[in-house]
């Protein structure tokens, strides 16, 4: 037998019953295309996707021998988002949005990543916010699995999808024109 580790090379979901162990992993070493991984019960493989995929907690991926490894969403440090008395969640969100901030919509709650800026725009425009512990899982977006990609420090690298030229505000001091 080969000494090379087992490939996954697609995900399903859900991850077939009975998965030969579990991953658990933060949101950003859940959106890969090829990475070695060790799993919680031991078992070493590489994960070869023909393009990075976004893994969802309960996906499965599946080894070329035939057996699967389900897919943990790991608990992260998040920022709760609700609505407060001079706004709701719907502006809120809007604002969030306007940022392409990877956001989990969870009911009455917003779930973002903790970012001090972020946090002191949405004080100020009178949000609730609770500092919380849990998995994340972002929304995909209006224009594909790109609004679940990793967040960067302060949301400068993304891509969009559509064609046109735009501008926008990163509201860290500065904004840019993206052309066609």
């Amino acid at each position: 037998m080969s000494d090379a580790l087992p490939r996954a090379t697609r995900v399903a979901s859900p991850c077939p019953a009975a998965p030969a162990d579990t991953v658990t992993l933060d949101f950003d070493d859940r959106f890969r295309r090829r990475r070695r991984y060790r799993a919680d019960g031991g078992l070493d493989f590489l994960l070869d996707l023909p393009e990075a995929a976004v893994l969802r907690h309960g996906d499965g991926l599946l080894l070329e021998d035939g057996r699967a490894v389900a897919v943990r969403a790991a608990p992260e440090a998040l920022l709760e988002v609700t609505a407060g008395e001079a706004i709701g969640l719907p502006r809120l969100a809007w604002h969030l949005g306007n940022r392409h901030l990877p956001a989990e919509m969870d009911g009455a709650r917003i779930l973002i990543r903790r970012d001090h800026v972020i946090e002191e725009m949405l004080r100020g425009l009178g949000a609730g916010l609770r500092e919380v512990t849990a998995p994340f899982n972002p929304e995909g977006g209006a224009y594909g699995e790109h609004n679940r990609q990793p967040a960067h420090p302060h949301g400068h690298h993304h891509a969009h999808g559509h064609d046109h030229p735009h501008d926008h505000d990163h509201a860290h001091g500065h904004g840019h024109h993206h052309p066609r």
